[in-house]
């Protein structure tokens, strides 16, 4: 069956989601051959190693990254979200530059008209990014690890719509993704569709001896409204009707969606980078489903509210701090339901420390 065969019915907005569905990426113990293979060679360098070779370890000065999850699937009868958390991804990359100590992945995936493109993507995509990741001593590194996480975002895609064109019937998935890759203390955001990323960075106000939280967006959400991207669609011979492309899809770039491909929807990411500094705070990810009920200064100012919170109950196993966030979290995505959002509703929030 042709991908492009039919349109799938104007019935459920893109960028929904609806039970939890965890899918981890394959960098785990049980997972396959490729992945078995660069943890063998991974391990080969490590014993290869002379003995009393200090194995290399976060630099000193770098930042503590802990990530904390929260799902919840809204009035949606499925859950359509996936998500990552990996605060170590060095397990999923196969060489990382000498330059380089620490790498960090996490990413949320807001799929539509199924969660398969979602979860194909949680599955795949940071497999993939370890594979492209750079290795040995480059001089233009930043320049390789925005290629490597263009060609990730484009080989997933491929991949995803080769496998959804030989179903019958073939599947009509979308998925949006919002990705935060960190290398060492640089953070790159690599986004499609309408889930998004936001800093909490704090501020000295002149001549006030209090600092101020402020919001900074780090993602840059595509739909067809936008004009760049409605262009970009006429050019290809589609249309925007409602807001949507052919009247039906709400974002504009996405992974899957093989039957819009042709309309001008693409799998592009837009690529952002910003060096992580003392006074970060944390970093939300999430899917618009936050975001349809809070702004993102209004998400920001509910997490702090929580964290100053003397209130909040101690987790057996958990720092005081860890607690915490990890009640920000929790507290943000049900809120987000009990605003109204009948959407699925996934938080991510990676705390900063130096």
């Amino acid at each position: 069956m042709d991908l492009f065969d039919d349109l799938p019915e104007p019935t459920q907005s893109a960028g929904a989601a609806a039970s939890t569905v965890t899918c981890q990426p394959r960098c785990t113990e049980d997972n396959e051959e490729e992945s078995r293979g660069l943890k063998r060679r991974h391990r080969d360098r490590e014993e290869s190693r002379e003995v009393g070779e200090i194995k290399k370890v976060c630099k000193e000065g770098l930042p503590v990254l802990k990530g904390y999850v929260a799902a919840r699937r809204g009035e949606r009868e499925e859950m359509q979200d996936a998500h990552v958390l990996l605060p170590d991804m060095t397990g999923c990359v196969s060489a990382l530059p000498t330059q380089v100590s620490c790498v960090s992945f996490f990413a949320v995936f807001d799929g539509h008209g199924g969660a398969r493109a979602s979860c194909f993507a949680a599955e795949n995509l940071p497999h993939t990014l370890g594979r492209n990741f750079p290795r040995g001593d480059p001089e233009n590194l930043d320049k390789l690890i925005k290629k490597s996480l263009l060609d990730t975002f484009r080989h997933t895609d491929e991949e995803f719509l080769k496998k959804a064109s030989s179903q019958k019937p073939a599947w009509k998935d979308g998925s949006t993704a919002t990705c935060m890759l960190v290398v060492d203390d640089v953070v790159y955001i690599a986004n499609l569709g309408d889930s998004r990323a936001v800093l909490c960075r704090t501020e000295q106000e002149e001549g006030c001896a209090e600092r101020r939280s402020v919001t900074l967006a780090l993602s840059k959400e595509h739909n067809p409204t936008i004009y760049e991207e409605r262009m970009r669609i006429q050019r290809a011979g589609g249309t925007v009707r409602d807001g949507r492309v052919l009247g039906v899809l709400e974002v504009s770039r996405s992974i899957g969606d093989g039957q819009y491909k042709r309309c001008g929807v693409i799998s592009t990411p837009d690529l952002r980078r910003r060096q992580l500094t003392p006074n970060d705070r944390f970093i939300i990810l999430a899917c618009d489903g936050l975001f349809k009920v809070f702004s993102a200064d209004e998400a920001v100012k509910y997490v702090l509210n929580v964290l100053q919170d003397e209130g909040v109950e101690k987790k057996e196993g958990l720092t005081e701090e860890e607690g915490r966030y990890e009640a920000a979290c929790q507290r943000l995505a049900t809120e987000a339901v009990r605003r109204g959002c009948a959407d699925n509703v996934t938080v991510i929030l990676v705390s900063v420390g130096f």
